[in-house]
């Protein structure tokens, strides 16, 4: 995204009232012309004119990891999104610029300004918290020029990076609590200590395979004075273990050289997440809350560590949160980080909820401005928001488009079709492609269909106001958009008959075959012929029938008790894709979180299954799957195993109806794949959503091309085609919607070309129309260098500035 793109009025957008022909560029030649066709007949074309652009929204933004803010100057500051990369504003939050968008990761756990120079900012990648959401990094990243560089120093096999604090003293010291990996044993993980900028780096504390240290902490009146708090968890697809034997709290007194572990008065067997702060107002009055099987509490030291006081029960709601901030001149005034975020006054005897009026709630970080502590920054799901009467008022910063979507569809209204989908913790919602309005598309443009955390969306393709769009475990709703009624029509069991078992991301379809049938999975299939009114079962169980409780997590099986076992976990066992073939009505396919694909030709009365492809691993969530627009035969399936640690692709392809399995991943790059779509024209083009990026190839999976322009580095979670338009829609997880506009030029693309110069594709015919100003004359008024007064507003589309000549 360009500077200046980004203002708090949302993110303007204009329409090219021209195509712009794009050409297929010859590479330097460096190799034989045999050895690249044997490689890839298509090496020498540059796919480059193939441009994404962002359509936001900025309306619900998305969650927040860290803030930091320069300590001489309150109105510059970074906001580290969860899975949206790095922003800074200069301008108090004015505008916003991303600044670490194409580094090798785009989730961010920690970010910290040098206390001696606030050009310097440290970034840990890898979000910190241990939710089923959670995206992973590469290490850490430095800047020693505000951001506008960066170089990965190192433990890029942490994933997922806690904290990290620089010694006042020398700027080349700096120790990083390396969490480690949440899918997975080893990585990079315990307390790392470097002594000359990053250049080496040496683990100072080590726990084990299983246990990280999630926070450090330095005593402000003698640096070499550390406190560490070792965190053990894993995630797995089924369940969430959160905490262990091997967590608890660490001190050394050497500057890392020895530790010694202060555990003493805290709760004793398994813990879970420890939150710490030490009182700037006081050092020598350190908070902690400590999560535990039974709930956990809230302890004080003012002993240093060497003993510590239950001051009450207060815990967060769980360990998505469990971070503590003391109020820099109140020594008995600290923030607990949770759902609602909870204060207490008088060193945690009681706490109060703090206040969340007319914001977004789950809270996750928070700044307290020392020149004036009525005055914060808090980062949560929902984005960023601002207060100056300590939380009885809030504003949002509404110009940071970091929203995280699950899923992606489209309409087919005209001129602009409308595009819809799912977010983390942020709704399900619907917004045009594009507008009239010469301030882009803003906030106002979009709708809500239905609040909590968003999934798929569809629209009925004859009644473009009916959207059926769902919220988490399989809460369905039939939306109109004339009304806004919004009338749920979840499948229910009947009296008697076993509790219906839905994934926190359940798939739903409109049959292309009869706009009036809806498919919908749970762990049966269900069918509706009259838009949700009433359902029918069409399969059995789809799943296969895995007791997770029995399943073994750091190497044992874990008893029901355990710190939160299966936490923030959806039942095993269920549905989580789905596709009807357009060529076939009543064939059938559907996916399961346990790696079984079921499939029926006769619209449910016989079913057949396959739980083993050979390559992947057993069990592998299932995560897309597409039947072939164009072969009845054809099917397409995206297996992700990200959950086991395993971030290898997985496309396979089926020409028996699923009978038979094919590995199709050829040289995609090593991050998971999301989602799947196949060109309506061309069968042989098909787009995969991976971990980082849109992926393309033109020759059945042959080969696979990168699709890079104007798409920072992303997950992209799901893909739409918009077949009028030709454009295909991304949904990325933390930065919004992307369109890549008439990519209809991929199918003229082949070997020959490379020996051409250069090539026109072919142009579709586009509509001219007149654009307006809704909102006023916002933007900037100039001279002209004829006198003329004239309006100009930034192009994201273009990167540049179109001027509007007013006479």
């Amino acid at each position: 995204m360009k500077k200046g793109i980004l203002t708090i009025s949302g993110i303007f957008l204009m329409t090219a009232l021209a195509i712009v022909p794009i050409y297929a560029q010859k590479k330097d030649k460096k190799e034989s012309k045999e050895t690249k066709e044997a490689t890839d007949p298509l090496a020498d074309i540059s796919l480059s004119s193939f441009a994404f652009r962002s359509i936001g929204p900025a309306l619900t933004s998305g969650r927040i990891a860290d803030l930091a803010v320069n300590p001489s100057n309150h109105t510059e500051f970074y906001v580290g999104a969860a899975a949206g990369g790095v922003w800074k504003t200069t301008n108090g939050g004015m505008s916003f610029d991303p600044v670490f968008e194409n580094e090798g990761s785009y989730s961010i756990g920690c970010i910290t300004m040098d206390p001696n120079n606030p050009s310097v900012v440290w970034v840990g990648t890898g979000e910190n918290n241990n939710q089923r959401s959670v995206s992973y990094g590469d290490g850490v990243y430095k800047s020693a020029d505000g951001g506008k560089s960066w170089k990965n120093v190192g433990l890029e096999k942490s994933e997922h990076i806690g904290m990290i604090k620089i010694d006042p003293r020398n700027s080349d010291v700096v120790y990083v609590a390396a969490y480690g990996p949440l899918w997975s044993g080893g990585g990079d993980r315990g307390l790392y200590k470097t002594t000359d900028g990053g250049k080496t780096w040496n683990k100072v504390l080590e726990i084990s395979e299983n246990t990280g240290v999630n926070e450090v902490h330095l005593d402000p009146r003698n640096p070499d004075v550390i406190y560490a708090t070792a965190h053990q968890r894993r995630r797995r697809q089924w369940t969430y273990l959160g905490g262990g034997p091997e967590s608890g709290m660490y001190k050394s007194t050497d500057a890392g050289a020895t530790w010694n572990k202060i555990n003493s008065g805290l709760p004793g067997g398994d813990k879970g997440r420890i939150g710490m702060v030490i009182s700037p107002a006081n050092p020598e009055k350190i908070y902690a809350v400590v999560e535990t099987a039974t709930g956990g509490g809230f302890y004080r030291s003012t002993t240093r560590g060497a003993s510590w006081e239950k001051m009450s029960n207060t815990a967060s709601s769980g360990n998505y949160y469990q971070e503590l901030v003391a109020d820099p001149i109140d020594e008995n005034r600290v923030y607990l980080m949770d759902t609602y975020t909870q204060v207490t006054v008088d060193g945690g005897k009681t706490f109060a909820m703090r206040g969340e009026a007319s914001k977004h709630f789950d809270n996750h970080c928070l700044w307290i401005d020392p020149s004036n502590t009525l005055h914060h920054l808090e980062g949560t799901d929902g984005g960023v928001y601002e207060t100056f009467d300590r939380g009885q008022t809030w504003r949002m910063f509404t110009n940071l488009p970091v929203t995280q979507f699950y899923k992606v569809s489209v309409d087919n209204a005209y001129p602009f079709y409308n595009v819809m989908g799912g977010t983390q913790d942020n709704y399900s919602m619907v917004g045009p492609s594009q507008t009239l309005s010469e301030h882009g598309i803003v906030s106002a443009d979009w709708l809500v269909t239905v609040t909590g955390d968003g999934f798929e969306s569809v629209v009925d393709p004859v009644d473009p106001n009916i959207i059926y769009a769902q919220s988490q475990n399989g809460n369905l709703v039939r939306f109109d958009k004339k009304s806004g009624e919004a009338r749920m029509i979840q499948p229910k069991e009947g009296k008697g008959e076993k509790e219906y078992n839905w994934n926190w991301d359940s798939p739903v379809m409109v049959s292309l075959h009869n706009h009036k049938t809806i498919y919908f999975g749970g762990n049966r299939l269900f069918k509706s012929t009259d838009q949700g009114d009433s359902w029918i079962e069409i399969s059995g169980e789809l799943d296969q029938d895995i007791d997770r409780n029995l399943l073994p997590v750091m190497g044992k099986v874990w008893p029901m008790d355990a710190v939160a076992k299966n936490g923030s976990t959806s039942r095993y066992g269920a549905a989580v894709s789905l596709d009807e073939s357009r060529l076939k009505e009543g064939l059938l396919y559907v996916g399961t979180d346990d790696g079984q694909i079921s499939i029926t030709e006769d619209g449910g009365k016989n079913w057949r299954k396959i739980n083993r492809f050979e390559g992947v691993p057993e069990n592998t969530y299932v995560y897309d799957l597409i039947a072939d627009k164009h072969d009845v035969n054809r099917v397409y399936a995206a297996f992700n195993n990200h959950k086991s640690g395993d971030f290898t692709p997985y496309i396979y392809k089926s020409t028996d109806q699923g009978r038979t399995w094919k590995n199709i991943s050829s040289n995609l790059p090593k991050g998971a794949v999301y989602a799947l779509e196949q060109d309506h024209v061309d069968g042989n083009i098909l787009f995969a959503g991976t971990e980082y990026g849109v992926f393309v190839t033109l020759d059945g999976g042959v080969k696979w091309r990168p699709l890079k322009t104007g798409l920072p580095t992303i997950n992209v979670r799901d893909l739409a085609i918009q077949e009028r338009e030709n454009d295909l829609v991304a949904a990325t997880f933390g930065r919004g919607f992307y369109v890549l506009y008439n990519y209809a030029g991929l199918r003229g693309i082949s070997a020959e070309l490379a020996a051409k110069d250069g090539y026109i594709l072919p142009v579709k015919s586009v509509l001219m129309y007149n654009r307006w100003r809704p909102l006023g004359g916002l933007g900037t008024r100039e001279r002209g260098f004829q006198g003329e007064d004239y309006f100009s507003a930034p192009n994201p589309e273009y990167g540049v500035v179109i001027k509007y000549w007013v006479k």
